[in-house]
């Protein structure tokens, strides 16, 4: 690259680590961040991340290199999020519910140079660190709302916040990666989808119009940050437009009403199993929640009778459903406040930044009406996934990314997500990829056959349930199983409901019929009271 060239790439560069100093120049005394007793204004957050990027460069840290973060929600969380992307640095949220053979995994097929990890999970780090061959140079633990780190033999990733230092200019391309979203998919083993710092802000800018979101905002962030939904639909455009963002370390129902009151937050989102648990709290009623204006949910559709009460209960909210996945930085299409009940159910239209079609299994449009696969074309897309070519090509095959749901969209073009290709399921908001619990209960001992699926749940949306056959000659009691699945999985993955039967429905080809499973058991959670 020539020197003039260089020198236009960088007066033209607008990566994912460029924002908070860019906000800071037109917002520098708004906060940014309130976590516990920590606030920051823009002025203050800007500084950090570079500080910290500085920090991460000194410990040798180079473009490209993978840094896996395994934490809950905090300010930590969130300058770790913006400096690596500084440095053009790959960042590798971990879901912090997985056990250590699972972040194992993650970690050993990131080959990640450097694991930054909350007090608390250190030792699952530990393990998991161990179990995955990796050396992980690099290594530090973070002590959410002041906690001491001493004792977990760790470095203090504090000394990177307070590092004194300049970060060295490093030219971050719009699709060089920035970020690998681990996705459970369709698959047994998860899948590294890799985002650009073009990938994510074109997405912002589609959260931003669509959702109509401004610097004015106030907004309460409580869903996990290691997922795309609430780290890069809410808190990335918060910080990209000057808007003030107040982390909690978890939706708990209690903690959430009380922290909309006294930060008079404007705007919150959360999946419907969060805003029922709302409705439900005894302090729904009593807590002043006048300021809140703006609601969001996503990973499965409201229920309309709960879309009424918070309506009813909250008459001065307007909502919006947020439809996409992982690959897709993570919002695809939009249903908006003014369609909520007219099109209850639906996930609305594409977002402005965004094509969608429906087609059949030759990749050709279907009419109105007519169920086929849900495809997009936009530059929120994934760059791929990481050292997977082959899933990459059948993902983007004819020049569309092809998503796994099936859907159709109505006469007036709105989408109807009606089940997911190959049956992932959406439990509380959280993926969980039906092979992979198949995979794990075959383990167990006089499993003959398994089929794993999605069904209603009154707190969960939808919950895991396995029907599992025994071999002849074995006996398998429910929990046993229930009990094995624990062992080896997250306790999200495992399945809530278990079911011995003498045989699975199959079709000719002997291909297990799911659809059927999830018909005759649809009312396995009727009895439950949504625990």
């Amino acid at each position: 690259m020539s020197d003039l060239t260089s020198l236009i790439s960088t007066a033209r560069q607008q990566s994912l680590g460029d924002l908070p100093r860019r906000t800071s120049r037109n917002a520098p005394d708004r906060v940014a961040l309130v976590d516990g007793p920590t606030t920051m204004t823009y002025v203050e957050l800007a500084a950090c991340v570079d500080r910290t990027a500085a920090a991460l460069a000194a410990e040798g840290l180079v473009k490209g290199d993978r840094v896996a973060l395994l934490s809950h929600n905090c300010w930590q969380f969130a300058v770790l999020d913006f400096a690596t992307a500084r440095l053009g640095l790959v960042l590798v949220p971990v879901n912090f519910m997985l056990g250590a053979h699972e972040i194992a995994f993650i970690l050993a097929k990131a080959g990640v140079k450097a694991f930054v990890v909350e007090d608390a999970l250190v030792p699952t780090a530990d393990e998991a660190v161990a179990e995955s061959g990796l050396e992980v140079p690099v290594r530090a633990a973070i002590g959410p709302r002041g906690a001491d780190v001493s004792g977990t033999g760790w470095p203090d990733a504090q000394a990177w916040f307070d590092f004194d230092g300049t970060p060295p200019g490093v030219l971050v391309a719009d699709d060089d990666p920035v970020r690998m979203m681990f996705t459970s998919g369709t698959e047994s083993r998860p899948k590294g989808a890799l985002l650009s710092s073009r990938s994510l802000l074109w997405q912002y800018a589609s959260c931003v119009i669509d959702g109509e979101m401004s610097g004015d905002d106030v907004e309460l962030h409580t869903l996990p940050m290691y997922h795309c939904a609430q780290l890069d639909c809410f808190l990335g455009p918060d910080v990209y437009l000057g808007a003030t963002s107040v982390i909690l370390p978890g939706p708990d129902p209690g903690a959430v009403l009380a922290a909309i009151a006294e930060h008079q937050v404007t705007k919150y989102f959360a999946p419907p199993t969060v805003w029922i648990g709302l409705l439900r709290h005894p302090d729904f009623d009593s807590t002043d929640l006048s300021s809140l204006r703006k609601g969001y949910y996503g990973a499965a559709a409201m229920p309309v009778e709960v879309l009424r009460e918070l309506q009813e209960r909250l008459p001065s909210i307007r909502l919006w459903n947020f439809y996409g996945q992982t690959e897709m930085a993570p919002l695809a299409t939009i249903l908006k406040p003014h369609e909520q009940l007219a099109y209850a159910g639906s996930a609305g239209r594409a977002s402005v930044n965004v094509e969608t079609r429906i087609v059949d299994d030759a990749d050709q449009d279907v009419p109105a009406g007519t169920v086929g696969e849900i495809v997009h074309r936009s530059p929120h897309a994934t760059l791929g996934y990481y050292e997977d070519e082959a899933k990459t090509a059948e993902a983007f095959r004819n020049g569309w990314f092809h998503s796994g749901d099936l859907g159709y969209v109505d006469e007036t073009g709105h989408l109807y997500v009606v089940d997911r290709k190959k049956d992932m399921i959406k439990t509380g908001g959280e993926n969980v990829a039906s092979r992979e619990v198949e995979e794990a209960i075959y383990e167990l001992e006089g499993v003959a056959e398994v089929a794993v699926f999605g069904v209603s749940h009154p707190r969960w949306i939808e919950a895991v349930a396995a029907v599992v056959v025994p071999k002849e000659g074995a006996s398998l009691d429910p929990e046993q199983v229930r009990e094995h699945a624990r062992s080896v999985l997250a306790g999200y993955k495992a399945p809530k409901y278990v079911v011995v039967a003498d045989s699975l429905p199959k079709n000719p080809s002997g291909k297990i019929l799911k659809r059927e499973l999830r018909q005759e058991h649809a009312d396995l959670a009727a009895g439950d009271s949504g625990a």
